[in-house]
């Protein structure tokens, strides 16, 4: 990840200055006529290498057709492992001409989040589909952007929400429009773990770290998909018990969100604290997951007894799986770039709460 940080900022005056092709409008359409997507990783880095590309072994919807690295090392180890041709594999400065090759229909942005808007708007100009990390971007404006760049282009745009496609988190979301319990009076959500390293993006505020946008996410959307509501106001408090190493950014951010219908949210996370749970208690009982947001699926149960306990073999693939499925039949994706733009709307008016020591509505 160092390497590539550091090819991403020495590259970054390049390619943003780099020519943008406006990509052959025929791509999309033709990509729709086919069983199988091709899929391009932007940025090589643990989640694409552990997580991404193993998950693109299992998919049936989609195959890891190609990469984007401004490391040469990797580039090379990628291609003997997945054998990827050649002409598949791009760096940041020569990205553009992936409009050109109609073996790639989507390009999977896996980079630090203040590259998120460049990168997914550079995509859709060429004529590919998006999938972005989460979180979105660092900001509201960014958000906007990347969503009118698609929306200009007739590509979609996903947000990697890999639990939203997870069914576990689906029985929770289910209960908010269901009377089994009633209505949800408050949201317990916590999402974190210790973090060990002291020089990585996500303690770099230009690159869009902080533990809010990260983990906070997790947190954030378990008390929004709970709830099935937008939070109307928010007071929030940052802190850090590691100064030496969170100069810029906070490790841990807590804060309590209030909700149209009266529900109110608890809500933790944290580069210094191990945790990952979440709890709805309602007029007439609760739900909980503990984790709520694990790579391996999550699990839980209900006050009546009932398990939240549906498995799933893989949430990556799922999640690619369902995405590409929504673009071949041209129907609605489960997590597009509106609701990545909901969670930022609500990440900068934490940030704000916390800055001004006060309640800011949303």
């Amino acid at each position: 990840m160092q390497i590539e940080r550091r090819d991403f900022l020495s590259t970054l005056t390049l390619a943003g200055a780099a020519a943008l092709f406006s990509g052959n409008p025929l791509l999309a359409a033709t990509a729709q006529k086919k069983e199988k997507l091709g899929i391009a990783l932007v940025g090589l880095g643990y989640y694409s290498t552990d997580l991404l590309a193993p998950a693109l072994q299992m998919t049936e919807k989609c195959y890891l057709a190609g990469i984007v690295t401004g490391t040469p090392a990797k580039a090379e180890t990628w291609k003997a492992k997945y054998k990827i041709p050649d002409k598949n594999i791009y760096n940041y400065q020569n990205f553009d001409q992936i409009a050109n090759n109609p073996d790639i229909d989507i390009v999977y942005v896996v980079l630090p989040p203040s590259m998120h808007r460049e990168y997914v708007v550079r995509a859709a100009k060429a004529g590919k589909h998006v999938f972005c990390e989460k979180p979105m971007a660092p900001s509201v404006a960014d958000c906007e952007a990347m969503i009118k760049a698609c929306s200009s282009s007739k590509v979609k745009l996903a947000i990697g929400y890999r639990c939203q496609h997870d069914p576990n988190i689906q029985a929770i979301m289910k209960l908010a429009k269901e009377p089994k319990f009633g209505k949800v009076k408050m949201v317990t959500s916590a999402a974190g773990y210790f973090d060990a390293r002291t020089d990585h993006w996500k303690q770099n505020k230009a690159l869009g770290g902080g533990v809010m946008g990260d983990m906070g996410v997790y947190a954030l959307q378990g008390a929004r998909l709970a709830t099935g509501e937008e939070p109307i106001s928010v007071f929030a408090q940052a802190s850090t018990t590691r100064p030496e190493i969170y100069k810029e950014v906070e490790e841990t951010m807590m804060f309590m969100l209030d909700f149209p219908s009266g529900a109110k949210a608890s809500c933790q996370t944290s580069f210094g604290i191990n945790m990952n749970h979440l709890q709805v208690n309602y007029e007439k009982g609760w739900a909980k997951l503990e984790p709520q947001s694990g790579y391996n699926g999550n699990k839980g149960s209900m006050s009546d007894g009932t398990l939240i306990q549906f498995p799933i073999k893989n949430q990556q693939a799922k999640q690619m799986d369902e995405d590409c499925d929504a673009i071949l039949r041209s129907t609605d994706l489960i997590a597009p770039g509106e609701e990545g733009l909901r969670d930022i709307r609500v990440v900068e008016a934490i940030y704000k709460s916390a800055a001004a020591g006060k309640v800011i509505k949303i």
